[in-house]
């Protein structure tokens, strides 16, 4: 039965695209929200963006953290001269990449009861679920509870923009 629910587990993952350690299914040091991020292969561009702004230490740390985290597909709907901009605006892209970040492990469990979240940025996204999918604003959870040694994340088709001061 145990290997019946580990081969599903790994199964689990490699459909959502999150890199499986060689020695899956033996114990193993689970990967924080970073390390779980570059391995996926989906994240690249968040992943980047999250080392330029600072946070990598903070997201591998204690947490816990839940990350609704964009895609590279949903970092390719942003126009280039955009994202430049963040790049060279630190205050600015650590505000945007705060602001897909919340406090806690929210399962997917969890999101769906709810209606708003504060994100690390101080200001609140909006949660609804609609025809069985969970929107975050207006982006959609493609891929939900990712498991992190310090939290989960949350794949969205769509960056999250705050909303201005």
């Amino acid at each position: 039965m145990r290997k019946i629910l580990i081969t599903l587990t790994l199964t689990a993952f490699v459909a959502a695209g999150v890199a499986v350690p060689a020695s899956a299914g033996q114990e193993t040091k689970k990967a924080n929200i970073v390390e779980t991020a570059q391995g996926a292969g989906q994240f690249k561009t968040l992943v980047k963006l999250v080392k330029k702004a600072g946070l990598a230490k903070t997201l591998s740390g204690r947490g816990p953290y839940t990350v609704f985290a964009p895609t590279d597909a949903a970092f390719a709907k942003v126009p280039k001269s955009t994202l430049d901009g963040l790049m060279n605006d630190r205050a600015e892209l650590r505000s945007v990449l705060l602001y897909h970040v919340v406090s806690g492990r929210v399962t997917a469990r969890k999101v769906t009861k709810l209606r708003s979240a504060e994100t690390l940025n101080g200001a609140r996204v909006r949660i609804r679920v609609r025809d069985g999918k969970v929107f975050v604003n207006r982006a959609k959870v493609v891929t939900a509870d990712v498991k992190a040694s310090n939290g989960v994340i949350h794949a969205v088709n769509r960056v999250l923009i705050p909303p201005a001061d």
